[in-house]
């Protein structure tokens, strides 16, 4: 039988697992500055994996943390849209800024409609272009809607090389979902990549959601898998309940998947 990991298990998972995500329309620099102080944190807590920003803040972001917290940055994002010129653009302004990871956007439009050789050779050329900053695809699981559709965008991005394939943009009315999850998660297992990591985004506001998803990930890639190289949280509102757990008080957030 299994041991279920404690909140405060999970919290500390969590932290170091987190992309610290700032991606609201009216951002500004002010807004930056306080997301990268909130990343660093206090020494006894510990601090973020990430900080995941709109491109033109990333060089303020790199600026503002120590090397051991990466900066990404998305592209061709929410949209995801196949103008291949418009996100290796996108790509190459990241990278030159000093970002170490690019989150983008899989054409899930096009891959509904039927164009699944278009989307291959689009994130075949994405992989290329990011190289060797850390890939993410996002597939946006709540708009593919059915298992089957969400199991080809995984391995497309699997195919096409990316180090991680990430639930959501946090744009749409559905985000992560525990189902989705497994769904993803099963595709990750089954590619034999032992490498490949998964992001869940949107939505995940509580330590207890986060520990479901942490579950999720042990049961399909092993207890190993649980390190900020396999497994990534995209979250704005989740290290406030980190933070209220790790200082021994009552979880703030309400539950909203588990």
């Amino acid at each position: 039988m299994k041991t279920e990991m404690s909140l405060e298990q999970a919290a500390r998972l969590a932290l170091q697992c987190l992309d610290l995500t700032s991606l609201n329309d009216g951002d500004t620099a002010t807004d930056i500055d306080a997301l990268c102080a909130r990343a660093i944190g206090a020494p006894e807590r510990g601090h973020v994996a990430a900080v995941c920003v709109w491109p033109r803040f990333v060089a303020q972001a790199r600026a503002a943390l120590p090397a051991d917290i990466r900066v990404a940055a998305v592209a061709n994002f929410p949209d995801g849209s196949l103008d291949l010129p418009r996100v290796l653009a996108e790509v190459d302004a990241i990278a030159q800024a000093g970002a170490q990871e690019v989150d983008v956007v899989l054409p899930y439009k096009a891959l509904m409609a039927g164009q699944s050789t278009e989307v291959a050779e689009f994130l075949a050329e994405v992989r290329h272009a990011t190289r060797p900053l850390t890939l993410k695809v996002i597939i946006e699981s709540g708009e593919l809607g059915s298992p089957a559709r969400i199991a080809e965008a995984t391995r497309q991005a699997l195919m096409a090389g990316a180090d991680f394939v990430k639930t959501s943009t946090g744009k749409s009315p559905v985000s992560a979902t525990p189902e989705a999850a497994a769904t993803m998660l099963r595709e990750i297992a089954a590619s034999g990549l032992g490498n490949a990591g998964f992001k869940a985004s949107g939505g995940i506001r509580s330590v207890a959601d986060a520990r479901g998803y942490l579950q999720l990930a042990a049961d399909a890639l092993g207890v190993s898998a649980l390190t900020a190289h396999r497994m990534r949280f995209g979250a704005s509102g989740l290290l406030g309940d980190i933070e209220a757990v790790l200082a021994g008080q009552d979880s703030a957030a309400v539950s909203a998947a588990y």
